[in-house]
């Protein structure tokens, strides 16, 4: 190698799961680190459901972050479903970032799980504590004796507190995720921010609505499966169906003379076509599956 020649910098690509519990962020991190909405996120726990890959490309790295459904104990098929997708995830990942609610950590105490320690020590690989929505935390002072505390439960490369929102502590994050990345060539294009097709993200828009818009069981009893995606000329024709459990669930979805599914379907259609940048028609139809989340045939069907 002659004086002028230099050596060409390494690139770095891995995947790096998301984890934690419901609400701590962890769909919140991975749009605010890609700069766009990928994964639906509402006020309401256990919204994720399946996991979602991101992708973060730079010039010397490609980062895949997996956002997974939250981690609780399982009372049904389906929630049995998404705590295994979240463990599937870390046992994928070259690395993982468990997310936690600093303020919620505060006041109750809580750090990290044994059996996540555990699924942690069996993968082996590089563990980060993140501890999300930190701007909310009026007494800074209150993180430093949690961040000791959080070293003391787990080998932690490092506790970062950070702000999706106010996006603080991101960049840090990112740098620290980059280094302990593999040296591999990059696997997706950069101008690719994930690999779900475009009916996966109109049927997470369409139940995002549905959780903005009922409380309670309601949301936690439906599912979203795109029917029929047809792309014309002036505008693309999509017929979705809603899954409930009940027939009082169906009422409360359709509402009086329709007009709660045409709230849903109003709300929803806005943001598909702003995330598809074209005009949509789309049809909604409620449809009765009784005891579809404890029902393996039907999990695996709605593709969990």
């Amino acid at each position: 190698m002659t004086a002028t020649e230099s050596t060409p910098p390494v690139f770095r690509c891995g995947y790096v799961a998301l984890v934690g519990a419901p609400n701590a962020g962890k769909s919140t991190l991975m749009n605010a680190l890609l700069g766009m909405k990928i994964s639906i996120v509402t006020a309401k726990p256990q919204t994720t459901r399946k996991r979602v890959l991101g992708f973060h490309t730079g010039p010397e790295h490609q980062i895949i972050f997996i956002d997974t459904p939250g981690l609780i104990k399982p009372k049904y098929v389906l929630q049995t479903a998404m705590v295994n997708a979240a463990h599937m995830a870390i046992g994928e990942a070259d690395a993982s970032c468990f997310l936690l609610d600093a303020q919620r950590a505060i006041d109750r105490g809580d750090l990290l799980p044994d059996g996540l320690r555990d699924l942690f020590r069996a993968a082996g690989q590089p563990v980060f504590a993140v501890l999300t929505k930190s701007d909310l935390v009026a007494d800074k002072k209150q993180l430093l004796p949690l961040m000791a505390r959080l070293y003391e439960a787990y080998p932690f490369v490092t506790v970062i507190p950070i702000s999706s929102v106010e996006a603080q502590g991101l960049d840090g994050l990112l740098d620290e995720l980059k280094a302990v990345m593999p040296e591999g060539p990059q696997m997706y294009p950069e101008d690719m921010l994930s690999d779900a097709p475009e009916r996966f993200f109109v049927s997470e828009i369409i139940r995002e609505k549905i959780f903005e818009q009922f409380r309670q069981e309601v949301p936690y009893a439906t599912e979203v499966f795109i029917a029929e995606y047809r792309e014309e000329e002036e505008r693309d024709h999509i017929a979705a169906e809603i899954i409930v459990e009940r027939e009082s669930q169906k009422r409360i979805l359709i509402g009086a003379k329709g007009a709660a599914i045409k709230a849903i379907g109003t709300a929803a259609r806005i943001d598909i076509e702003e995330f598809l940048q074209r005009k949509v028609f789309l049809e909604l139809h409620v449809r009765i599956r009784e005891g579809w989340r404890d029902s393996e045939a039907w999990v695996r069907r709605l593709g969990y």
